[in-house]
C-alpha cells in the first residue's frame, strides 16, 4: 500500500478492518476546483470499492472460521492417524449379493469394519483407500449419472464439509482408486457454554454408493463402530458391534451364520461373541436400514446412562437411574453399555436378539458365549454352537471372509489369556 500523502490520514476504518477514505475530513491542503458531479462520482466509486472490500474480508472471515477448513475449530493437528481399506469381499453364499467392507489392511476388511476409538478433545486422521472395482460400484449404482465411489460419512463427532462423505460436496468422496484423508474431532464437553461434547457410542458408513444416501454401501457392508471415551470413563475387556438390520439380520447374518463360534476354540469377532467370567464386555448396538428393533440380552441388565455403568453414590441419582436388559432400536439410532460377564449368573450361552417376536423367530438372534474362570467353553444344550433357532441361512448371510476378528475390534486375542481386546486406536 502507497503511503497516505501529507495530511490525508485515515479517519474511518470499518469494523472488519478494512480502511476507508473520507471526502468530508478536514485536510491541510487546498482542494482543486472539481468539474461539476465529480463528488458524486467519487463517492459512488468509494462505495463501490468498499463494496467489493467488504466481500472478499466476508470471504476471508468464512475462510477463518473454518466453513471452508480441512480441520473442524478446535482441532489444531491429527493426534493420531489410520489407513482405512474399502475392499470387495465375496458374495453372500445364499443370496448372491455384492459385499462390501472396511479394514485397516485389504486382507483384513470386514462387515462391520474396524472399531474405532477415540477420547473426547482427540482428533484423528482417517485416510480411505478405494480399492472397489468400478465394475463393481457400477453395478451397485441406482442412477447411471451417480458418480463412482466410497466415502467416510461418521455420526456424533465434528467434521468440515469436507469430511462429510456425501456427493453434494465433490471433494468429499473418493473414486476408484483414489485416496483421501477425512479428519473427526471429538470435541470435549464445556460447562461454560453447555456444550455436551461427543463422548458416546456412534457409527460410521458409506454415503455415496449406490446414490445419494448411500443405500446400497450400506446394504453391502461399509460400516463400523466408533466409541468416543470422555476421560475416566471405564476400560472394557472386549468390545463387539451389533448392527441390527433388514431382512432380520445382525450384521446382515441371519441363523446359524449370526453364531459361528467354535465350541472348543473360539475365536472373537463379528460372529462370535465370547468372554471370560468376570471380564468388562462392552456392546456398541445401531440400528439401520428400515425396520424397528428391540436389543435384548439373557441374563445381564445394564444402566440406561451414557455407559451403562452408575458411577458414585448420590443415592439420589442412584436411584433415578433406570435399569434395563431390553432397548428400543430405530434406524440409525445408537447406544452402548458396559456388563461384567456372568454377573451372577456364571458362565453359559446367553441369548442375544431382537425382542420382535417374528425377527427371532426367522433367525435375528445369536448368543454371549461365557467361558469359565479357565478358558473352557461351557457345554450346549444339544442346539450346536449357534445356540439359536431358526433357518440354517438366511438372506444377508455373510462371506466367510468377514468372520476375522478385525471386523469388530483390532488386536483381539483368544479370550482364555485373558488380555485386553480393545478398538482400534485405543
Amino acid at each position: 500500500r502507497q503511503p497516505w500523502p501529507a495530511g490525508r490520514r485515515p479517519r474511518l476504518t470499518a469494523t472488519i478492518g478494512t480502511t476507508v477514505e473520507r471526502d468530508d475530513l478536514p485536510d491541510s491542503r487546498p482542494e482543486p476546483k472539481k468539474p461539476p458531479r465529480t463528488a458524486g462520482l467519487r463517492t459512488l466509486l468509494a462505495l463501490a470499492v468498499a463494496t467489493i472490500t467488504l466481500g472478499s474480508a466476508g470471504t476471508a472471515l468464512a475462510v477463518q472460521s473454518g466453513y471452508f477448513a480441512e480441520k473442524p475449530d478446535g482441532c489444531v493437528a491429527p493426534d493420531r492417524t489410520v489407513q482405512l481399506y474399502a475392499v470387495e469381499l465375496p458374495r453372500d453364499p445364499s443370496t448372491n449379493q455384492i459385499r462390501l467392507g472396511y479394514g485397516l489392511t485389504p486382507e483384513t476388511a470386514s462387515y462391520p469394519g474396524p472399531t474405532m476409538e477415540m477420547m473426547e478433545g482427540e482428533c484423528l486422521a482417517l485416510t480411505l483407500h478405494n480399492q472397489v472395482p468400478e465394475a463393481t460400484l457400477a453395478a451397485l449404482r441406482t442412477d447411471p449419472n451417480h458418480p463412482l465411489g466410497v466415502s467416510l460419512h461418521v455420526h456424533g463427532v465434528k467434521y468440515t464439509q469436507k469430511s462429510d462423505g456425501t456427493v453434494h460436496n465433490p471433494g468429499s468422496y473418493v473414486a476408484p482408486g483414489q485416496s483421501r484423508t477425512y479428519t473427526w474431532f471429538a470435541k470435549p464437553r464445556n460447562s461454560k457454554t453447555g456444550s455436551p461434547g461427543t463422548a458416546g457410542y456412534w457409527w460410521y458408513h458409506d454415503h455415496v454408493v449406490g446414490g445419494s444416501h448411500g443405500t446400497q454401501g450400506l446394504n453391502a457392508g461399509l460400516f463400523g463402530g466408533l466409541v468416543v471415551r470422555r476421560q475416566g470413563d471405564p476400560r472394557p475387556d472386549r468390545t463387539y458391534v451389533s448392527f441390527f438390520g433388514d431382512r432380520q439380520t445382525i450384521n446382515l447374518r441371519r441363523g446359524a451364520e449370526v453364531d459361528t463360534c467354535d465350541p472348543v476354540n473360539p475365536v472373537p469377532g463379528p460372529t462370535c461373541l465370547v468372554a471370560k467370567v468376570g471380564e468388562k464386555v462392552e456392546f456398541i448396538v445401531v440400528g439401520i436400514g428400515n425396520d424397528m428393533h428391540t436389543f435384548h440380552l439373557h441374563g445381564h441388565a445394564w444402566a440406561d446412562t451414557r455407559t451403562g455403568l452408575v458411577v458414585g453414590d448420590n443415592k439420589a441419582l442412584v436411584d433415578s437411574i433406570p435399569v434395563i436388559d431390553n432397548k428400543t432400536l430405530g434406524p440409525g439410532d445408537s447406544f452402548g453399555f458396559t456388563v461384567v460377564a456372568g454377573d451372577a449368573v456364571g458362565p453359559g450361552h446367553w441369548m442375544l436378539h431382537c425382542h420382535m417376536q417374528f425377527h427371532s423367530d426367522l433367525g435375528m438372534a445369536t448368543s454371549l458365549h461365557i467361558l469359565d474362570e479357565n478358558g473352557q467353553m461351557p457345554p450346549h444344550n444339544g442346539h450346536g454352537p449357534a445356540h439359536v433357532h431358526g433357518p440354517a441361512a438366511g438372506s444377508g448371510s455373510g462371506s466367510g471372509a468377514a468372520t476375522a476378528p478385525a471386523g469388530t475390534t483390532a488386536g483381539a486375542a483368544a479370550p482364555a489369556d485373558h488380555a485386553a481386546h480393545q478398538p482400534v486406536g485405543s
